[in-house]
């Protein structure tokens, strides 16, 4: 079997079987691409259900010397997630994973902003700000208010659509890794921002393709992550904010500010789309101030 091969049926599986969105995909790719690139610089002719653990334990080796333990971990998680597939579908009898332990890493918290770090984010757009017929100023004032209001990950964002908005309702529609689909709640004053940016819009010279996408470049087509970051990372500059942010950063500070408002954390893992509440407890270690209101409001014996 060769490793072109092994690798598309895998991300076919990926795609139709787990149902991963194509970030998710390219990154267990890069893996797999990683293995591959050593074994031809090493001219190691070896297939993918032939190689053994020796052969990987190597190439972990080698890679550790230029990444940090997180890095590693991640590494050989998609690695052993590759060669599981390959047991699965009966490629292979083990995993050379098997016995390849991950590095011990210490949990990473997210970073977050406060109240007052976004309203200094926002307040520093220069709203007056156009560029051929495109209201830049107020694009991005929406976009900061929709990340931190609605806690949505950049690509939900890029991917947003004018027909997601159920205003009336109060909700807008995300889709989230896996193409799966949830509702958000939207509060007034983002529904106000939004509003003001569709109007602009309509005086854009709009791409076809995109007529439906809510957020566009100057181009009248979808924007990019980069993009996102970029305007992020400017915004951070102009205030001297001595912290190092991205749009997922908007993202924490909505579910850490919830937490710490008495949000259930049932409901904000609800919101932010997360598969298991395992993954949403991480704010409980960010705000432990929110356990002890907790047992101080809940429990029997206070």
């Amino acid at each position: 079997m060769l490793w072109s091969q092994a690798l598309n049926d895998y991300k076919y599986y990926l795609k139709i079987e787990r149902g991963l969105s194509s970030n998710s995909i390219k990154n267990y790719e890069y893996d797999v691409l990683k293995l591959i690139k050593f074994l031809d610089e090493n001219q190691i002719s070896i297939s993918p259900t032939e190689i053994d653990y020796q052969k990987i334990q190597q190439f972990i080796y080698e890679a550790s010397k230029k990444l940090n333990a997180r890095s590693q971990a991640r590494l050989i998680s998609g690695l052993r997630s590759f060669f599981s597939y390959l047991v699965f579908e009966d490629y292979r009898d083990t995993n050379p994973l098997d016995h390849i332990e991950s590095p011990e890493i210490g949990r990473k918290l997210p970073d977050t902003l406060s109240i007052g770090d976004i309203d200094r984010l926002i307040a520093a757009i220069d709203l007056a700000k156009t560029y051929n017929n495109v209201a830049i100023g107020e694009r991005n004032r929406t976009i900061l208010e929709t990340l931190y209001s609605c806690g949505l990950r950049v690509s939900e964002l890029i991917a947003l659509k004018i027909s997601d908005l159920f205003f009336d309702e109060g909700f807008i529609k995300v889709t989230g890794k896996g193409d799966k689909e949830r509702f958000v709640p939207i509060n007034p004053n983002t529904q106000k921002y939004i509003a003001i940016w569709t109007q602009l819009r309509r005086h854009m010279n709009v791409d076809p393709r995109f007529n439906d996408t809510l957020f566009l470049n100057n181009r009248g087509k979808q924007l990019t992550r980069a993009m996102i970051f970029t305007i992020i990372k400017d915004l951070a500059k102009a205030i001297n904010l001595n912290k190092t942010i991205s749009p997922h950063t908007f993202r924490h500070s909505f579910a850490t500010h919830l937490l710490e408002n008495g949000a259930d954390l049932r409901a904000i893992q609800m919101m932010l789309g997360h598969e298991s509440i395992t993954t949403t407890e991480i704010y409980v270690h960010v705000d432990r101030s929110h356990l002890k209101k907790t047992l101080m409001q809940f429990h029997p014996r206070k």
